[in-house]
């Protein structure tokens, strides 16, 4: 029950009842539920403010695994790039040289997809860059993988034409793996071993034990078998035609001579340390038209795809050679 209330007059110095009319009461109410109302409207503002809603949250785990899938996507397109790149080098670089072919134009493998508005339908999205990006990157992939494609086409179509030849370009290690102790150095500047000054390295050290076997690495006519060439010891020349010859120098032992026809994995001396060697290995030397070119680029017949990265990585350390 409600209290009376009383309000001092101090014209009469007495107390009087408040009388309170209907508009004020009604106006009070008014107030009450406006204050309520507001309350309310804030309060609600506020939890969505610092609340998700359920649907809000699902949302957001849908956009965050959509951002990580195409992070991942990315990610593999890349490494698919570095997979095409080392394809389109190898074409260029080793196939078409062997085959005496012109390198694929860059402009061909290179040159982006067409079309202005060609991701126009991409845009207007949350992750419509994203998008975008991965789509360009896909459709750039595509069109290089089709050039490259075309490419080894044309490759097999001249191997078929030269048979003969691939059968006389040199093709495997001469040393066999089961006896290599380590590939000492490759082709290119390292340091001389007696002078110790950086000196161009013409071909590529492979470190045996005295007495294992060394194989021819194509077909040919040997040219050379002797020791007259200065600091190569005992080594051999062979022609394989095509503008190649190979040398193979610091033998302990020559079992073919000049004149003789041999054939690819014929077994032509053995390693020892002859010469200006600095231990027992073999010093091994591809020449195109009297040119040193990296025999690293003609082991293909013999070495598995890790095998031959291995042995890329290995020829490009800085070290001493042995001669």
């Amino acid at each position: 029950m409600s209290k009376t209330q009383y309000k001092y007059n101090p014209n009469t110095l007495n107390f009087e009842k408040v009388t309170i009319s209907r508009a004020q009461i009604l106006y009070r109410v008014l107030a009450y539920l406006a204050v309520a109302f507001l309350f309310a409207i804030t309060s609600i503002w506020a939890y969505g403010k610092l609340f998700d809603s359920a649907k809000e949250k699902a949302l957001m785990q849908e956009n965050e695994f959509y951002a990580q899938m195409f992070s991942t996507q990315q990610r593999k397109i890349d490494e698919l790039e570095g997979v095409l790149k080392d394809m389109e080098y190898r074409d260029d670089n080793i196939y078409r040289v062997i085959f005496e072919a012109e390198p694929i134009d860059q402009n061909d493998r290179l040159s982006g997809v067409g079309g202005v508005n060609r991701y126009r339908h991409l845009q207007g999205h949350e992750y419509s860059d994203l998008v975008m990006d991965t789509q360009r990157k896909i459709d750039n992939l595509a069109k290089r993988m089709v050039v490259q494609s075309k490419s080894l086409d044309d490759v097999k179509d001249m191997a078929l034409d030269k048979e003969e030849m691939l059968a006389c370009i040199p093709a495997i290690q001469p040393v066999a793996n089961k006896d290599l102790k380590r590939m000492a150095s490759g082709f290119g500047m390292r340091i001389d071993p007696h002078y110790k000054t950086p000196a161009f390295h013409k071909g590529m050290d492979f470190t045996a034990p005295t007495g294992t076997p060394i194989y021819a690495t194509g077909d040919g006519k040997v040219i050379r078998a002797d020791r007259k060439s200065r600091g190569f010891g005992n080594h051999i020349r062979i022609d394989h035609g095509y503008g190649y010859v190979t040398l193979y120098a610091h033998l302990s032992k020559m079992k073919v001579k000049p004149g003789q026809k041999v054939k690819r994995g014929d077994i032509i001396g053995l390693v020892g340390n002859t010469g200006k060697s600095k231990g027992p290995h073999l010093h091994y030397e591809v020449r195109k038209n009297g040119n040193a070119i990296n025999p690293i680029n003609f082991y293909f017949n013999d070495l598995t795809p890790e095998e031959y990265d291995i042995m890329i990585d290995l020829s490009n350390n800085s070290n001493q050679s042995l001669d």
